[in-house]
């Protein structure tokens, strides 16, 4: 795969020096005027018909770009907004022409006159060589962009209908990550890792180098070494309820044939311009085919997940006079979060321990954002890709991040072949958060939805 995307990356290249001389022979000649801002230019790719020309323009235009400033990048987000929507006299003429025939012709013409300019101005943008994550970029910037600007989502919407067709799963390639892979992705694995910092090389190692470690990652061919998401697995004999065993370096390597159990324990995003393109759920469903193969005797497959969004909940709940997550002796006992250094003792963990597992109780079953989905985005993701609820580990992250994001706590979501689907469609269509029963167990009996604090 890489010496044939060397081979194509080479031939655009050498088909936008050629274009680039083309045009600069043409201008000569003809006298015509050049395009005098990146907007104009865009016109000019979108009208050009030679396919030298065509590289070159969009060779030029991404080149300009990547030199902007943010505000020229957001003036240029402007004109793509204003200037590249759908064509809209054609539309009425499409529309007229469909209502008189109705025919094949006339659906098809109402079909492309509906397209905005800009998805085609996009595709020609990818004429270019290299072009596939120059546009990756491109989109982070327009979602910084949109933080203030939610007058560019058209653009944003284009971006994200072409983007989930060029990522297509059937495109996308699973490679193991261990230390015989290139430095230049080792180092993006560090760079990329979202959930459990990779504090150094040797650290990185004992994840994808020890026996009883395993980590995979999707890649497209027009990103050769870039990863899209990865994820890293431990291989276990039971499902973990903290975190900490599993990154400890020194800890007792497993032979992986004794292995019962795959923790997926990290899973990271790779590129934020690719938000809103699904590779989560297949990635989790082809590692778990493959690590099958590879060691039979694996048989449960669970994940031990952050939970991102509880402490900020959990404080708003503790907050509330009426609050029906927590009783008043939850309150009592959970005033010993205050302290900086609550973690470091070992009775006042056992104390709060019992509020915290049912105040996550609720925060999973019975808290919703306000579409009426569980409130926390991992949750949404497991949940959504047909996990199961299985278990809530208090304790499971006391570093200073667990503590901070989710007061310590984890979760374990189970994988059941078997049931993905059943669990997906229940959550899918009737939102209905599959739990084990030893989860809704810890769930108190007069916890209603009204009073809990709803997030957006």
């Amino acid at each position: 795969m890489n010496a044939n995307t060397s081979f194509f990356g080479d031939l655009l290249t050498s088909i936008a020096d050629r274009g680039r001389a083309l045009l600069d022979r043409n201008s000569r000649v003809s006298g015509a005027t050049k395009a005098a801002t990146l907007v104009e230019r865009c016109e000019d790719l979108l009208s050009g018909k030679g396919e030298a020309s065509g590289v070159a323009l969009a060779t030029d235009i991404l080149d300009r770009y990547g030199r902007m400033k943010t505000g020229e990048r957001i003036a240029f987000f402007e004109g793509l907004a204003e200037q590249f929507g759908p064509d809209r006299d054609r539309i009425e003429k499409a529309i007229d022409s469909f209502r008189r025939t109705g025919s094949d012709a006339a659906v098809a013409e109402l079909h492309a006159a509906s397209e905005p300019r800009r998805q085609e101005l996009f595709r020609r943008f990818n004429l270019a060589p290299r072009a596939t994550l120059a546009l990756v970029r491109m989109r982070e910037n327009l979602m910084d962009a949109m933080a203030h600007r939610r007058d560019l989502a058209s653009v944003d919407r284009d971006f994200g209908h072409l983007f989930s067709s060029w990522f297509n799963r059937g495109f996308l390639v699973l490679r193991r990550i261990d230390w015989s892979t290139p430095a230049s992705v080792l180092e993006k694995i560090i760079r990329y890792e979202a959930v459990h910092e990779i504090r150094d090389w040797a650290d990185l190692r004992a994840r994808v180098d020890s026996p009883d470690r395993r980590c995979y990652a999707f890649f497209h061919p027009a990103l050769v070494d870039e990863p899209l998401i990865f994820v890293e697995v431990a291989l276990m004999k039971e499902p973990p309820a903290a975190i900490a065993p599993i990154l400890d370096q020194k800890r007792e390597h497993l032979e992986p044939e004794k292995a019962t159990t795959a923790v997926f324990y990290s899973i990271s995003n790779c590129q934020r311009g690719l938000g809103g393109v699904s590779f989560g759920n297949f990635l989790i469903k082809q590692v778990v085919e493959e690590i099958s193969r590879e060691i039979p005797s694996l048989t449960t497959f669970v994940t031990l997940s952050p939970v991102p969004g509880f402490g900020a909940w959990l404080e708003a709940e503790r907050k509330q006079d009426d609050s029906r997550a927590l009783s008043p002796a939850d309150k009592e006992a959970l005033k010993a979060l205050d302290d900086p250094d609550w973690a470091q003792n070992e009775a006042v963990r056992a104390d709060i321990t019992p509020a915290l597992g049912a105040a996550a109780a609720c925060y999973f079953l019975v808290a919703k954002t306000n579409r009426g989905k569980p409130v926390d985005p991992v949750a949404r993701f497991h949940l959504g890709n047909g996990a199961r609820l299985e278990r809530i580990n208090p304790m499971g992250d006391l570093s200073p991040k667990g503590i901070a994001q989710a007061a310590g706590l984890m979760v374990n979501y189970r994988y059941v072949l078997s049931d993905i689907e059943k669990n997906h469609e229940a959550f899918a269509g009737k939102g209905e958060v599959v739990a084990s029963p030893a989860v809704r167990k810890l769930l108190r009996a007069d916890t209603a939805p009204r009073a809990l604090v709803p997030l957006p």
